[in-house]
């Protein structure tokens, strides 16, 4: 009561699992009153009051792992939550997963919990070795299994941990498994409202022409990260000259400085002899 400042001629429920009482607001009894503070007036309960109150709680299958996971734990919302906010580490086992997933199916059968599925981004997918792979594979198979996405820009290379070459660097059997969308590279145009956007959004003034030349060195490097990274330095150089703006001089003088990928790549193919390869 002290904690939701409840005071005489408000309008209160308690709910009887837990005790828990909560503040609704203020009975509209006392509308005439002139409060200082705007409140919430409701009409005051008549009679008996026996109401049920449906209430949903999102949880994720993590949270009830860790709360499972440890000893003497209590089964109800508010223990879920203490135990949430402790910072103590309790292994979680395979086993302790199949019985919350058994827990949860049957909740879902019974028509008392619904499964939201989440969405688990994995950018860099070549990155992951053979044994993630068929961790992820195994997982997939699961009702409880997220929506995933995955990013790459490889096409074929070898599978890490294994000697084997395949698209995107991922096994064909997980690849089957997948609807894999076809992206394009951006047009001029495309480039040229992007980092439009992206000057407006830093503070960056840049004049019309320097938009239409950055767009130019989109539509040859095919990288747009390259060219919205040149913002910064060709403002460093335009206010280095003592002006506000940047122009197409100040992105010409940045782009002969710094190389994309491809630029360099050209350059280590063209001058090999003066490198050391281990």
């Amino acid at each position: 009561i002290e904690k939701e400042k409840v005071s005489v001629g408000d309008v209160i429920y308690i709910e009887a699992s837990s005790g828990a009482v909560k503040r609704v607001g203020r009975s509209d009894a006392y509308a005439a009153d002139h409060d200082l503070e705007a409140d919430e007036y409701v009409p005051l309960p008549k009679g008996d009051v026996h109401k049920k109150k449906e209430i949903v709680q999102d949880v994720s299958l993590h949270d009830l792992d860790v709360a499972n996971a440890k000893p003497n734990q209590g089964q109800d919302a508010v223990s879920l939550v203490n135990s949430l906010m402790k910072q103590k580490k309790t292994e979680i086992t395979e086993k302790l997963r199949g019985e919350i997933n058994k827990v949860v199916n049957k909740y879902m059968d019974q028509g008392v919990a619904e499964l939201v599925p989440g969405v688990l981004f994995i950018d860099e997918v070549h990155m992951l070795d053979i044994e993630c792979f068929t961790f992820l594979n195994k997982a997939l198979e699961s009702t409880l299994a997220p929506v995933v996405i995955f990013a790459t820009n490889r096409g074929n290379c070898r599978i890490r941990g294994t000697e084997i070459r395949a698209p995107h660097g991922m096994p064909t059997d997980l690849l089957d498994r997948l609807l894999i969308v076809r992206t394009q590279s951006y047009k001029r145009d495309e480039i040229m409202e992007i980092v439009k956007i992206r000057a407006e959004t830093e503070g960056i003034p840049i004049d019309e022409e320097a938009v239409e030349h950055i767009g130019e060195i989109g539509r040859r490097t095919g990288s747009l990260r390259f060219v919205v990274q040149l913002l910064t330095p060709a403002l460093i150089v335009a206010q280095t000259q003592g002006r506000d703006t940047v122009t197409a001089e100040d992105l010409e003088t940045v782009d002969d400085l710094f190389k994309d990928a491809k630029s360099s790549a050209q350059i280590l193919r063209e001058n090999a002899a003066a490198f050391v390869y281990q």
